[in-house]
């Protein structure tokens, strides 16, 4: 140890919510006039920096501090400006009072000042002057010359490797980091040499990156972390500086700028004066050169990172003991420190003994005993230190060594190389930024690898936030970040921060820093919406959580069984209730550590907190019992104190029903940020984002058979044919997919119905290619609900290609729909099936075999005949009635019976309702419904579009109804009423009606008033306001149908209509008998 000790002052530049604090307090004489001083800042050592010329007076910098931070921004250096002398360095300036007009000083971050020739660099041209380049043989002339005059400067020698990110004049998003080292360093021009084979085009000069020329190695060695390369041409500007590449600094917690001894600021009254000794131990090589810094916490706030600054050369060094004294806020009282350097300079490690610190005012003493290595390459690697207050020889706070789970996403490119740092922070104050450098793989932040790293620091209680992010540097720089998972052994308790988001400045929102908090399960939060249901499977049982109504749970239950289903309740924040769906009564309940079912809203055990795992599963916790949990056995029992616990579990995949109900909006997502999107060229990818350009409507055409229309680009499906995967299919049999759900993963795979065993499946670079399932996971896609649709199509109003039926329509007179109308042909999938005794599904609702016969009457058809049947629980259908020899099918007064359904397209051409009769009645009779339709009388409000309408009713629907006249479709005029019939089989009271346009260009879109349905034979009237545009767009989305609901009913007696068709300039009257 050193005898002497050597003594310096320094001071903390405080957290931000704190006032900045000094040493010493400035006063001004108000009464002075104000006096403008026109002076020139120089850079300490640099010869090529060409001044900056400022005009300073005390309306301008009202503090000398104020000129510091001015001028830190303004002249390149490591640790900002700190110091100003006069250009031979023997006078330091710290008043504004000293500064003198039309007079020049220098600028350091040190004490110590390098006088520069001020005559020679004031001549020196600006960069934007310079008309052409230097060649090298004129550079060797220029620093000859300069030798002579004694202030030239030598080639510098690389002792230390040391990266220095380079991007390209004009193009900051080509960029290469190198290694300063001694074989490309020899001379300058062997260095361009070297620059110019790596970046592929030749590199003449090097300028910093606001432009100011790079001369020689010493200037290149002083720069700042980042260059330019240029050719021939002029320094080209660019956001260089903003992409942070070189600032490593900033998510570090280490200052900008900090304050010596002469440029402290004022104490104030809840200030805190401490002696800081720090002892360097006495090993070989003990000593450090970098900068040193300590930061105090106590259970107020923490005093930020403080540097301990002196004579360079001369602190830490083997043996001594360095002494300090520092300001800092209210902290309150202490309990840890943290004590680390910038690992920079010439000796880079540092073996640091023992910390005191001595509170100045109260007279309090404290001892960290280090004993340790501070240095990348030594020991565990950590460059900062923590260390609690000790207490009668014990820690206050026991030190915990964390371990950080990093994972990066699946994404190509999705790796990185930068250097990656993370700050955690906790009830009891943060880790600092600790940079990320040891991890048990071999290779650090791969494609979809984890990398574990240990952190060190005093036990921080409660994690709620992380902040991590990367310097940018190195050839592939972006890193997309899926999760960060923290595992604190003290607790024995895993934090989880999702990202699922890029680091990368050319990416995303361009950050390449992220502030994380605790995971709050926001990606799984559709499930949990009121009035889903949900299904809990459990993956160590096999089976799903059923509630039996003697209220006994199990976990035992398969995916068809009708006690396993939960309704929704949401209470608050993350805590519901799941009711039975079959005994709404009764609910899942935690009592008294068992698992039971308990009539809800009467108990508060029936509520339960949703907490989502990395792995996706939830766990179900008792909101009145917190730590008591929905557990089962190995046998499907409710563990507990009878059945053990030993192998047991807690967690469950949710699976949500009515995913793939009839005219669902979802998601098809391939990971957690990404989805199945179709493109502009009719392609599909699984890297789409997840929003509108990826949302799928779902056409529901049988029993888990489904087809797949693009919202945003309607009539364009999913199809799998010719070895090709895309979304231009027309709705025809290659659209159609079976769904397979993977119970263990909550997952879904699409297999063709037209090419069994072939699925939809993604390639590496995401896009979509048939494959057969091999058990990898490129097959499995994870859907998500943006809008349910309803659980069976009600007739045909709902699928994008339905059939429509005939509407007689007439402008002055309706016509009559009781005949058969023929139509275009057009084509339906059949979402029902109608399977033969050999088949052994049963498509109809009461799940026995159906024999259906047909009575020809005097005149036959050879065209494709479906039937619809309509019961109490929902509607089968549509069904073909088909036959291998269809020529003998439907021959006049002939009887056709059918078991079997063809689940090909087929072509509608005729169409009627027909009720079932008994005893010779119909049980509904067939009901004539008189539609009158409203065109607004705006401007281009007609339409010559295809216009459709289906009438609901508590019995079901009307089917979707084309608006014609005698086969052929009509303008629906602007200010016109036009008059429909629509026959149907008695809807009884009426619910709603859907209108839809099909208008392939913005010119066709019509804007509907109102739609009004009588009933003559109830007398009732329903009217059905409009009073907008179709097809419309709502959030991105083009919409082509709309619901209407009934604004109000009108009992009406009459025998007659007047129909008035009004233009709004004249009117006409026409009468039409009922």
């Amino acid at each position: 140890m050193s005898e002497t000790p050597s003594t310096s002052y320094s001071v903390n530049q405080p957290n931000s919510s704190e006032s900045e604090q000094t040493l010493s307090t400035r006063h001004f004489n108000v009464t002075e006039p104000v006096v403008a001083k026109r002076i020139c800042f120089y850079k300490s050592g640099d010869p090529q920096f060409n001044g900056i010329k400022m005009v300073i007076n005390n309306r301008s910098y009202k503090t000398f501090d104020a000129l510091l931070d001015s001028l830190s921004k303004r002249v390149p250096l490591p640790f900002g400006v700190r110091n100003i002398s006069t250009p031979k360095g023997r006078h330091s300036v710290t008043n504004l009072e000293d500064l003198e007009d039309g007079k020049s000083y220098i600028c350091s971050h040190q004490r110590k000042m390098k006088p520069i020739n001020l005559e020679q660099a004031s001549k020196k041209p600006l960069p934007w002057q310079i008309s052409r380049p230097v060649s090298a043989r004129r550079r060797a002339v220029q620093l000859a010359r300069e030798n002579e005059d004694g202030f030239g400067h030598r080639e510098s020698k690389i002792t230390t490797p040391r990266k220095i990110l380079v991007f390209k004049n004009g193009d900051v998003r080509l960029r290469r980091t190198i290694v300063l080292g001694k074989k490309n360093t020899q001379t300058f021009e062997a260095f361009l040499d070297y620059m110019s084979e790596l970046m592929q085009y030749p590199v003449v000069k090097l300028y910093t990156t606001n432009g100011r020329k790079v001369p020689n190695l010493q200037a290149l060695i002083l720069c700042s972390g980042a260059v330019v390369a240029a050719g021939r041409e002029p320094f080209k500007p660019s956001n260089y500086d903003s992409l942070g590449y070189s600032r490593p600094a900033k998510l570090l917690g280490i200052a900008n700028r900090v304050y010596p001894k002469a440029n402290t600021k004022p104490e104030s009254e809840n200030s805190k004066k401490w002696k800081v000794s720090v002892l360097t131990s006495d090993t070989p090589s003990a000593g450090t050169s970098s900068k040193v810094y300590i930061t105090l916490y106590g259970d107020h706030s923490s005093s930020g990172p403080i540097f301990l600054d002196g004579e360079e050369g001369k602190l830490f060094q083997r043996g001594n003991e360095d002494i300090f004294t520092v300001i800092t806020g209210n902290i309150g009282h202490l309990y840890k420190i943290r004590i680390g350097h910038t690992n920079t300079g010439s000796s880079l490690a540092w073996h640091c003994e023992e910390v005191q610190l001595l509170n100045l005012l109260s007279g309090e003493q404290f001892s960290f005993p280090a004993h340790r290595w501070l240095a990348w390459d030594q020991a565990d690697g950590e460059i900062p230190v923590e260390l609690p207050v000790l207490q009668q020889g014990q820690p206050v706070l026991p030190v915990t060594v964390y371990e950080v789970h990093v994972t990066t996403g699946e994404l190509w490119n999705a790796g990185t190389e930068a250097d990656v740092y993370i700050s955690v922070y906790g009830e009891r104050g943060d880790t600092g930024s600790r940079q990320l450098l040891r991890s048990q793989k071999s290779k650090k932040f791969l494609k979809g690898q984890t990398d574990i790293f240990a952190v060190e620091a005093v036990h921080l209680g409660h994690l709620y936030k992380i902040v991590i992010g990367h310097n940018g540097l190195g050839s592939g720089n972006g890193w997309f970040l899926d999760k960060v998972v923290i595992k604190d052994p003290t607790t024995d308790l895993d934090y989880t921060f999702l990202c699922r988001r890029w680091l990368d400045e050319g990416q995303d929102d361009g950050n390449i820093v992220r502030e994380l908090t605790v995971t709050d399960w926001a990606a799984e939060k559709w499930k949990f919406q009121t009035g889903n249901t949900l299904q809990f499977y459990n993956r160590l049982t096999r089976g799903f959580i059923c509630l039996s109504p003697d209220s006994k749970v199990d976990a035992l239950g398969d995916k068809k069984n009708k006690y396993g289903l939960f309704d929704v309740n949401v209470k608050r924040g993350n805590t519901y209730i799941f009711t039975s769906n079959q005994m709404p009564c009764l609910a899942l309940a935690l009592a008294n550590g068992h698992v039971i079912g308990k009539v809800r809203n009467t108990f508060t055990c029936c509520e339960l907190r949703v907490h989502l795992q990395p792995n996706g599963c939830a766990i179900l916790e008792s909101a009145r019992n917190p730590g008591h949990t929905v557990t089962f056995n190995l046998q499907g029992e409710v563990a507990g104190e009878t059945t053990g616990y030993a192998g047991f579990s807690q967690e469950f995949v949710v699976h949500v029903k009515g995913v793939f109900h009839h005219g669902a909006i979802i998601l098809l997502n391939t990971s957690l940020c990404q989805a199945l999107s179709l493109r502009p060229d009719g392609s599909c990818s699984g890297a789409g984002q997840q929003q509108q350009e990826s949302y799928w409507k779902v056409h529901k055409i049988g029993s888990g058979l489904c087809m797949f229309e693009s919202v945003r680009n309607p009539r364009m499906y999913l199809k799998i044919k010719d070895d090709q995967c895309n979304g231009t299919g027309t709705g025809d049999e290659y659209c159609h997919f079976k769904i397979e759900k993977n119970l263990e993963t909550g997952s879904v795979s699409l297999e063709s119905v037209r090419n069994r065993g072939i699925y939809v499946g993604l390639l590496p670079d995401g896009q979509t290619k048939p494959v057969i399932n091999t058990g990898e996971r490129n097959i499995f896609f994870y859907p998500q609900v943006i809008k349910f649709g309803r659980e069976e199509p009600m007739g045909t109003s709902a699928a994008a290609s339905q059939e429509r039926k005939g509407i007689g329509e007439s402008q002055l007179q309706p016509a009559k729909a009781q005949k058969p109308v023929s139509q275009s042909p057009s084509t339906f999938p059949p979402s029902k099936e109608m399977r033969n005794p050999q088949g052994g599904e049963c498509p109809l609702p009461s799940h026995d075999e159906w024999k259906v016969s047909v009575l020809t009457g005097s005149a036959g058809t050879e065209a494709n005949v479906a039937l619809w049947i309509y019961g109490d629980r929902g509607v089968a259908g549509p069904i073909t009635l088909g036959k291998d020899n269809r020529k003998q099918l439907f021959l006049p007064r002939q009887e056709d019976e059918f078991q079997v359904a063809n689940e090909d397209y087929f072509v509608i051409e005729f169409l009627c309702e027909l009720p079932v009769v008994e005893a010779g009645k119909p049980i509904y009779p067939i009901v004539l419904y008189h539609v009158y339709v409203y065109t607004g009388d705006l401007e281009q409000a007609d339409t010559d579009s295809a216009v459709y309408l289906c009438i609901y009713g508590k019995r079901g629907d009307s089917g979707l109804r084309l608006l014609h006249k005698t086969g052929m479709r009509v303008t629906l005029q602007r200010g016109m009423v036009s008059a429909f019939e629509v026959e149907a089989v008695s809807l009884a009271k009426l619910q709603k009606v859907l209108l839809r346009c099909e208008a392939s260009a913005k010119s066709q879109y019509w804007y509907c008033d109102k739609v009004i349905v009588r009933e003559t034979e109830n007398n009732l009237e329903y009217v059905f306001s409009c009073e907008r545009w179709l097809p419309f767009v709502s959030q991105g989305v083009i919409h082509s149908e709309i619901e209407l609901y009934p604004q109000g009913k009108v009992y009406c007696s009459f025998m007659k209509v007047r129909s008035v068709i009004s233009n709004y300039s004249e009117e006409i009257w026409a009468e039409f008998t009922l």
